[in-house]
Order: C-alpha cells, then sequence, then structure tokens
C-alpha cells in the first residue's frame, strides 16, 4: 500500500486534465438527484488545477438540449456536454448502455487536436472508468481512477428499503480496478476494501483524503445564521444536509428526534430538525416518505425540509445547528461532516465508511456504532443539549476541519498524476525495447 501523496508542490502535467464524470456533471447543485460530494470534489480539484497553471476539460453526459456543448465552470476549465442518449429520464443503471456512445464523444473530441492534447485522464465513478479505460489505450496516456463507492460495500451495508447494485457494477468495477494505472481512494479504508473486494494492486492504490474551502466554510456568527433561517436564538437545532435516500438514513435523524421527544415532552417548544436536500437515487420512487414518516411520527411541528442550499446559504445551515447528523449506511468519507466542522458545528455520524476520518471521535464530535432511534438520541442529546460540551467539540471541529484542505488535495492528485505518467511511460519503452529485441 503506498503512503498518502505527499502536500508538496509536484511537477507539472504534461498536456490537459480530462476528467470523466459520466452521470453527473459539475454544474449541478449538490443535495438531489446524482448530484453530490462527487460534484464538489471534482469542482474544487479542477478549479485549483487550473489556478496551477494546468487546463482541464471535464466530460459529463448531456441532461438537456439547452445545456450548450462547451460550458466554463471557471477561468481554464472547460465542461464538454456529450450527448448519449435521451436528455432525459436516465438513471444511473440506465447509463451503461450509453456508454460507447459517450465513449465515442469523448474520443471524437480528443481526435480534433494533435496528439497529446491530454496527458492524464481521471475517472469518477465506474461507470467513467469503463469510458477512461478505453480513452487510455487510445491517447497512450495513463488513467487515474476513484471509485468513490463500492458496490460490494454498499450492498454489504443496505439501508431498509434499498436495492441492491446491479452485478453489471459490480463486473464493472472489478475490469476498472483492474485496468486503472493508479487508483485513488479517499481513506485507508477505501484502500484496503479495494484490495481485499476487488483485488485491487495494492502499489497502485493512494489514499488521498477530499478537502473543505476553508474561506467559504468558517466560524461566524450563530444568532445571525438562526435569524436567516426565521429560527429562534434558543432552540435546539438539529440539522441533516444530503441527498434524500435511504442509504444516506434522514430517517435516522427524525426518529431519534421523536426519541428525545418521548424523553423529554418539553423539549418539543425548542426543538428544529432540519432538513436540507432533495430526493436522488432509491428515494426518488418515494419522493414524500420523509414527510410521510414525520407526520407518522408525530413531530412534524417540529420538522422544516429545505431544499438543496448553495454558497453563503449553505453555511448558514451549518452554522444555525448545534449538530449536524450524518447518519448514512455507508460513506466513503463524507464531505458534509467536514464542512460543518469547518463552520464551528459539531458532528454525530454514523461509525461506517471514511466517517471516522471525517470526523474525529469525542474531539470534533461524536461516532455512533448503528442506527436505532436510541442511540442516536442519546449522541445528538448528549452534544445539543449539553452547552460545555458542545463549545468544546465545536473548537476540536474548527481544529479537525484545519487538517484538510482543496489545496492539499490537489498537490497530492497532481502527484499522483506525474507518478502515473512516469511508471506509464516507462512501461511503454520497455515495450518498445522488447519488441526491437524480438524483431
Amino acid at each position: 500500500m503506498r503512503n498518502r501523496a505527499d502536500s508538496h508542490t509536484p511537477p507539472p502535467v504534461r498536456g490537459r486534465v480530462a476528467i470523466l464524470s459520466v452521470h453527473t456533471s459539475p454544474l449541478e447543485q449538490p443535495g438531489t438527484g446524482d448530484a453530490g460530494g462527487m460534484n464538489v470534489y471534482i469542482s474544487e480539484t479542477a478549479t485549483r488545477m487550473a489556478q496551477r497553471g494546468i487546463p482541464v476539460e471535464i466530460f459529463t453526459r448531456a441532461t438537456s438540449s439547452e445545456q450548450p456543448p462547451v460550458a466554463e465552470l471557471a477561468p481554464g476549465v472547460l465542461v464538454r456536454h456529450i450527448a448519449a442518449g435521451p436528455f432525459e429520464g436516465l438513471g444511473k443503471n440506465d447509463l451503461p448502455g450509453q456508454l460507447c456512445a459517450f465513449t465515442a464523444g469523448v474520443l471524437r473530441t480528443e481526435a480534433h487536436h494533435e496528439p497529446g492534447w491530454y496527458g492524464v485522464i481521471h475517472s469518477h465513478y465506474w461507470l467513467s472508468g469503463q469510458v477512461g479505460w478505453l480513452a487510455r489505450d487510445r491517447w497512450g496516456v495513463p488513467l487515474v481512477h476513484s471509485a468513490h463507492t463500492l458496490a460490494r460495500v454498499k450492498n454489504a451495508a443496505l439501508a431498509e428499503g434499498d436495492q441492491p447494485e446491479p452485478m453489471v457494477r459490480v463486473i464493472g468495477e472489478d475490469q476498472v480496478v483492474a485496468e486503472a494505472d493508479r487508483l485513488v481512494a479517499n481513506t485507508d479504508t477505501e484502500v484496503r476494501q479495494l484490495v481485499e473486494l476487488c483485488e485491487a494492486d495494492p502499489l497502485r492504490t493512494v489514499a488521498i483524503p477530499p478537502g473543505v474551502d476553508l474561506d467559504r466554510f468558517r466560524p461566524a456568527s450563530r444568532c445571525e445564521a438562526r435569524e436567516a433561517l426565521g429560527l429562534r436564538h434558543d432552540a435546539v437545532v438539529l440539522g441533516f444536509v444530503g441527498r434524500i435516500q435511504p442509504l444516506k438514513a434522514p430517517d435516522v435523524l427524525l426518529r431519534a428526534a421523536a426519541e428525545m421527544l418521548r424523553r423529554d415532552p418539553a423539549l418539543r417548544e425548542r426543538l428544529v430538525v432540519l432538513v436540507v436536500g432533495g430526493p436522488s437515487g432509491s428515494g426518488l420512487t418515494e419522493p414524500t416518505a420523509l414527510q410521510e414518516l414525520a407526520a407518522h411520527l408525530g413531530i412534524t411541528d417540529v420538522v422544516r425540509f429545505l431544499p438543496p442550499q448553495a454558497g453563503p446559504a449553505l453555511g448558514r445551515v451549518y452554522r444555525a445547528a448545534d449538530v449536524i447528523a450524518v447518519p448514512s449506511h455507508n460513506e466513503s468519507f463524507g464531505l458534509v461532516a467536514l464542512e460543518a466542522q469547518a463552520c464551528g458545528t459539531p458532528v454525530v455520524a454514523a461509525d461506517v465508511g471514511g466517517l471516522p476520518v471525517a470526523v474525529a471521535d469525542g474531539r470534533s464530535g461524536l461516532l455512533v456504532p448503528g442506527h436505532g432511534a436510541g442511540q442516536w438520541a442519546s449522541a445528538l442529546a448528549a452534544v445539543a443539549l449539553d452547552p460545555a460540551r458542545r463549545e468544546r467539540l465545536a473548537r476540536g471541529a474548527v481544529t479537525h476541519a484545519r487538517e484538510f484542505s482543496w489545496e492539499r488535495t490537489t498537490d497530492a492528485l497532481l502527484a499522483t498524476y506525474a507518478d502515473a505518467t512516469r511508471e506509464y511511460r516507462a512501461r511503454l519503452r520497455d515495450r518498445l525495447v522488447a519488441g526491437i529485441i524480438e524483431g
């Protein structure tokens, strides 16, 4: 297993970085549909690569006839919308049938330029990895791949009502893992999963944790944040930010809130549960399921549903909360946890996946080893209802979040690109020499 990539400034990448994100665009608002932490990851790292003088082109599937063929995400970062299948109505499970069309669009774009236009390919999620595998062989450049989530891991911890990932994804992930020149994982835990479950080569696998925008997400007035959201200054505010689907388990927060009220009925006068996000994945089949659950639990009066928030509005949500809950059944890292902590808000998170890295248990928040309403009610109350403990965790949250930044992530990615490129070219030279000797 490789050590975490160094954060020093790496050698510049030759040519452009081609980023593949088939099923979701970094231009989309995180928190609904298929847009989430991966979108943030791509946008933040691509922007910082461009700031270092390395042009980036992001390929994603066109989902509307109104989208331009090419859009600028930031100076030096282009988003190319590739026509592949009908614009609307396709879910992730429908996209494997459109990969040939998407690949053709990617290859056609490169064919309009001189060889070497792209110096490295970075694919995100297995669908993109399938495309990257073919483009790598055609362009003669290394393929770096980030899985973000793994089917085998997700299927081992399915939420109630969620559907298992299909075998086509399991096989597709194995193929990409075998072909990629480098595999980028978020944590050492994910590295171990890649090696043990997908037989990844540990010498080609590196852990690079995501970052957080410490300029955008920082401590500020909680009173002002609550005033902006129409909340009482003395309210007890529990928050959830993310896509509304069984995997993210927002229902756990609602059940825990109901249990807190059962234990202390007087709390109802001050309790507010903020749920920020939109339906996604299997949650699209029952878009009002969470509202119905709130009604069933008898807590409709304390729950507020808000659409996905962007920019300063998202920071206000984090700062307004006494605690942010991240009760996911599976989470490769958990950017929401990092953003909330950067704002000075403690996090109570499930002890799964990369969340033990994103949250420092007992220092920046609490980790819960399960999803039972009782244990979650106790953990949330231990933070939200104990001002002294909350303030101590809030200070620790800010300190912990400062250990992460998108600058460090970007530097580590560029170092990995350079490393993969050197090895890829060395292999090409060895093959060429072997061919000359055999000839």
